[in-house]
């Protein structure tokens, strides 16, 4: 077997494991299930197209997700948009996974559409991190920026959405009458 032949087997075998996560980290870049369809499409095309520039295949996932990344800002830039869109409504199903504990998946719902709520650049690290389970360098090196920014925008997402839930967790005391 060739190396190019090697080497486009293994990108087809990435993209089909982690299409999922790629999806996700693309809704969290766009806010819309439809666009984060787009963006997998394009991923999954662009990966195959360039699987020989394959390096390594130790981390597929995270090249797959710096590809997606990738996209998202040039079509940004090609919009000439530059602050984050309002979000679209998205099936609570697309987000978390279906099971029999429905209190857990309500409140991950709605933590994650509280992350949804942060600016683009803490959410996608957020996503990168918590979600998909990337250690900070390696999203550093996704997201092309120094360790500390990352540190930073965790930090901050930290800190809003604590705010975020501790002011609606208030909301719904005063609303039962507590």
């Amino acid at each position: 077997m060739s190396n190019e032949t090697s080497s486009e087997q293994a990108v087809r075998a990435a993209i089909q494991i982690h299409s999922k996560r790629v999806w996700r980290f693309g809704l969290a870049l766009s806010g819309a299930s439809d666009i984060a369809d787009d963006l997998l499409q394009a991923t999954c095309l662009r990966a195959l197209e360039r699987h020989h520039q394959v390096t390594s295949y130790e981390r597929l996932d995270s090249w797959l997700m710096t590809i997606c990344r990738s996209i998202w800002l040039n079509e940004l830039r090609s919009r000439s948009v530059r602050k984050a869109q309002a979000l679209s409504v998205t099936p609570e199903a697309e987000l978390v996974a279906t099971g029999p504990d429905v209190e857990t998946n309500i409140f991950a719902a709605e933590v994650f559409n509280r992350v949804m709520e942060l600016p683009e650049a803490q959410r996608e690290t957020v996503m990168l991190v918590f979600v998909e389970g990337y250690s900070y360098r390696e999203t550093a090196a996704m997201l092309d920026v120094p360790i500390g920014t990352i540190m930073s925008r965790l930090s901050n997402a930290r800190q809003k959405l604590k705010t975020v839930l501790q002011h609606d967790e208030a909301d719904t005391v005063r609303r039962s009458g507590k």
